[in-house]
């Protein structure tokens, strides 16, 4: 099946600016991260995840944007006249992916790290929660408890992902490295390999229970202990608590930041 325009995916003009594509981006990514989408609207939400991201990868980049404008797919997809390329390159989706992200969770979540050539490893975006204190509270300080989201192995694949009894295969196309290299006249360029999305790895059965995440959301309790003499707006960091990192890379961190409620008497100065 013929890839749809990169244009056409993130819903721009032709001639749109970066920070028109990068906003559409941005809101095509959240609405179909896997996070978001569970059940059956998970591997549909994936596909698009895929697309959106592909789309912004090339449009993002100034010389794969202007291959593309010139010889739309052809120009940057290396199964269609372009050849893999050696070690060098200039980067790809990693870093993109990572500014991107930061932006929508608002603490540079995303960041990335490569290890040996090996499959990407990203740090897990960091989150935020709006934690609503009385003024009293406020000024003598309080233990207390919250719920947030958190993901547990998934008992069925034990994390893997795939079907019990089957087993994740080497990505073929990037040969379990994670990314893969494309030529454009003397230059080569390093992307996140789109088969496997930069694991290194396919799953040719995934886990229904998981929908081949290996992880299962869930929710957990954190005790968190506000200081006295807190303002409104400051925030608590707690560290560890934000989103899993991807491919073994370190979690995002949780920021709670406080609201104090209105006094029906006192007003705090």
């Amino acid at each position: 099946m013929a890839k749809r325009d990169f244009y056409e995916v993130l819903g721009v003009a032709k001639g749109a600016s970066d920070d028109d594509i990068k906003k559409a981006y941005r809101k095509l990514a959240m609405k179909f991260h896997p996070d978001r989408n569970q059940g059956d609207k998970a591997k549909e939400a994936e596909e698009k995840f895929k697309e959106v991201k592909e789309a912004y990868e090339m449009l993002s980049d100034p010389k794969k944007k202007a291959a593309y404008d010139q010889y739309g797919h052809a120009g940057v997809d290396p199964n269609m006249g372009a050849g893999r390329g050696g070690p060098e390159g200039f980067g790809g989706f990693a870093d993109a992916f990572g500014d991107i992200f930061g932006d929508i969770f608002g603490q540079g979540g995303g960041g990335q790290r490569r290890g040996g050539g090996g499959p990407q490893v990203y740090r897990g975006s960091d989150l935020s929660y709006a934690m609503e204190i009385t003024l009293e509270e406020a000024a003598a300080g309080k233990d207390t408890q919250i719920r947030i989201p958190a993901w547990d192995e998934c008992g069925v694949c034990h994390g893997s992902g795939a079907k019990p009894g089957t087993s994740a295969k080497t990505c073929p196309t990037c040969n379990g490295s994670g990314t893969v290299h494309m030529r454009q006249g003397f230059f080569s360029v390093q992307q996140s390999c789109p088969h496997c999305s930069g694991t290194g790895k396919v799953i040719p059965e995934p886990c229904t229970a998981c929908n081949g995440q290996g992880r299962v959301k869930k929710t957990k309790t954190l005790e968190v202990k506000i200081p006295a003499g807190i303002n409104e707006g400051m925030r608590i960091r707690s560290a560890g608590n934000g989103e899993p990192g991807t491919n073994g890379g370190p979690p995002g961190d949780l920021y709670i930041e406080i609201r104090i409620k209105q006094h029906d008497i006192f007003e705090r100065s």
